[in-house]
């Protein structure tokens, strides 16, 4: 299978050294499950996209610190393909900014959340259970780092999983678009060298407790064997 990777921002180039860039911790984070699998990456800020949307098997979205509704071009044609993938039933997984923009592209609604910001590892309620989601479980825990949140859903769209603070937290749109608050990419390190960057931005009680958080396992491996699934 082959899958095109939708770049949609650069890992802070201070700490590129570290962790890598964003498409690197994709291939990292996939081959460590199926090490047959093929990419491309299309810096889609940068106005790079498939010549085709069969060009690729499946494709998937990185995180972003635009958000989805930034009067940006680039963000504004990132919307269109989005539709245009939805449209042609192409595979889609949609991470952070990319599970949001996949809400915003097909009529839902996205905001800066009045509950400030996630950040640390967040742990979500399994609401109901999908053919593509072996290895059962009833809580899913991942690395998060967003101000946005889904607030309205587009039609047709199920509830994968959800907690109080982000009740969209997994959504499934018909069977090829899959979304993901939380970063399965990230990992606990990154996250807490990604709060200390961001310092000036976050309030400093939601990062002390983003950093407690990070003592919690992680789920970011049977995550991504579903998201495997989900595309097979």
């Amino acid at each position: 299978m082959k899958i095109g990777i939708l770049q949609c921002d650069d890992v802070t180039e201070t700490l590129q050294a570290k962790h890598g860039n964003y498409p690197k911790m994709f291939t990292r984070l996939f081959e460590d499950i199926d090490a047959q699998l093929e990419f491309s990456v299309f810096r889609v800020m940068d106005g790079h996209y498939p010549s085709s949307v069969d060009d690729c098997d499946a494709y998937i979205t990185t995180g972003s610190r635009f958000g989805v509704n930034d009067d940006e071009p680039w963000v504004v044609q990132f919307q269109h393909y989005i539709a245009k993938l939805f449209a042609s039933k192409k595979k889609l997984i949609g991470i952070c900014f990319g599970h949001q923009m996949m809400v915003k592209a097909l009529g839902g609604e996205v905001v800066k959340s009045p509950k400030g910001w996630g950040v640390g590892v967040a742990t979500s309620m399994v609401t109901q259970q999908k053919p593509w989601m072996n290895g059962l479980s009833s809580e899913i825990s991942l690395v998060v780092s967003h101000q946005d949140q889904v607030v309205e859903l587009p039609e047709g769209t199920e509830i994968i999983a959800a907690s109080d603070f982000c009740p969209f937290y997994m959504i499934q749109v018909n069977d090829h678009f899959l979304g993901v608050q939380g970063h399965p990419e990230f990992s606990k390190q990154y996250s807490q060298d990604l709060m200390y960057a961001r310092r000036d931005r976050i309030p400093k009680e939601r990062i002390e407790s983003g950093f407690e958080s990070l003592s919690l396992p992680v789920d970011d491996k049977l995550v991504t064997r579903w998201m495997l699934n989900f595309l097979h």
